[in-house]
C-alpha cells in the first residue's frame, strides 16, 4: 500500500497552521509554479524523479529534444535550487533535490486524473 503523498514529505507546519500568506509569500509562490508550469521542465522533472541522477544527453534522448535545449530548462530548475548537478568528465549529471517536487508532480497526477474522470458537480443555483 502506498502512502498519500504528503505523508511521506516533512513540510511543517500544516497550511491550516500557517499564517495567511502575505504579498512576498504569494508572489514567491507564484513565481515557482510559472517556473514549473512549464510542459517540458514537468516532462524533466518526471524523467529524473523515475530515474534518479540523469545526464542531459541522456534526458535529451528520452524526451526527443536537443541537449542545449534540455540543458536551457535545467538550469531554469537548478536556478530555483530544485535541481544540483555533478559533473563526471564531460558528462553532467542531474538530479532532484528538492523532496517537496517529487510530491508535487504526484500530486498535478492526482489532480488530473481526478478531474479528468469525474463529473462536475451541480452548484446549487444550478438546480434551480
Amino acid at each position: 500500500m502506498q502512502l498519500p503523498v504528503l505523508d511521506w514529505v516533512a513540510c511543517p507546519p500544516s497550511l491550516t497552521e500557517r499564517a495567511p500568506l502575505d504579498v512576498q509569500q504569494a508572489a514567491g509562490i507564484a513565481a515557482l509554479f510559472k517556473v514549473l508550469a512549464n510542459d517540458t521542465r514537468l516532462r524533466l522533472l518526471h524523467a529524473l524523479a523515475r530515474r534518479g541522477e540523469v545526464r542531459v544527453g541522456d534526458l535529451a534522448a528520452e524526451l526527443e529534444m536537443s541537449q542545449q535545449a534540455v540543458s536551457n530548462q535545467l538550469q531554469r530548475l537548478v536556478d530555483q535550487r530544485i535541481l544540483a548537478t555533478r559533473r563526471a568528465g564531460n558528462s553532467i549529471f542531474y538530479r532532484i533535490v528538492d523532496a517537496c517536487v517529487p510530491a508535487l508532480l504526484e500530486l498535478g497526477w492526482c489532480l488530473l486524473e481526478t478531474t479528468q474522470t469525474s463529473k462536475p458537480t451541480p452548484l446549487a443555483q444550478d438546480l434551480r
